[in-house]
This record gives structure tokens, sequence and C-alpha cells, in this order.
């Protein structure tokens, strides 16, 4: 039903062991996720989470509430770095409900991933097919 709301579900605090990890599992080994020397060369105040990172928390977040062998389309957007320590929120609303002709319903979703500071690190929409 359009309105209904998945259980919000916090991550963190983030840690800098966590971004290396990520970046073991994912490939994604550029020195400014982890060495503070090098982030800090680069006009930054210290290592960040890689977006993906969010994006990941986020999809779990939203598997979990819909199963992830209902997905059928997930988009996010990056909008704000996450910086070690910070706890992230991720929420989810039905937006949209499109019965299906094989049954079931394609239901949108819109994301959200927010820091503990209120702003929004990821924004992001997913279609799954429940109930077919």
């Amino acid at each position: 039903m359009v309105g209904t709301t998945g259980e919000p579900r916090a991550f963190g605090p983030l840690t800098r062991a966590m971004f290396v990890r990520y970046a073991g599992a994912s490939g994604d080994f550029n020195p400014i996720h982890y060495d503070e020397e090098y982030a800090q060369g680069a006009g930054f105040p210290s290592v960040f989470s890689q977006g993906m990172h969010q994006a990941a928390l986020l999809s779990t977040y939203a598997t979990d509430w819909l199963g992830a062998e209902n997905v059928r389309r997930f988009h996010v957007r990056f909008r704000e770095q996450v910086w070690p320590g910070d706890v992230l929120t991720c929420a989810g609303r039905v937006i949209g409900v499109q019965p299906q002709t094989a049954g079931g319903a394609l239901v949108t979703v819109e994301l959200t991933c927010t820091r503990q500071t209120g702003g929004v690190a990821i924004a992001g929409s997913a279609d799954f097919l429940v109930g077919g």
C-alpha cells in the first residue's frame, strides 16, 4: 500500500576498518578511503567511506524489507560524504504499487540513508515484484 514504511535500521558508528574491509570486498583501493595522510593531502579532513559502501548498506536494508529475490531495479544518488564515526539510518517508503497481469504487484519504494546530522548521504529508489 502506498505510504507504507519499512522499519528504519541504523548502521554504525562506521569505522576506518569497515572502509578497509569494503575496499577489499569491492576492489576499490583508493587510499583516500583508508589513508589519513593521503586524504588530508587531497584536502579532506579525514578518510571517508566509499559511496558504494553506503549503497550496499541501503540495498541490504531494502532487500531485508522486501526480499532480494524480488528486486527488479535499484537506483541511488550520492549526496553527502560519510566519515568515520557516522551512524547511518536507512529508511524506505512505498510510493507506488502497480498490479501485474501475471499476479503480484510492482512496488516502488523511495529510500534514504541519513547521517546522524540529518544530512542525506544517499537517496534512492527501487522496484520490487512482490506477491507473484
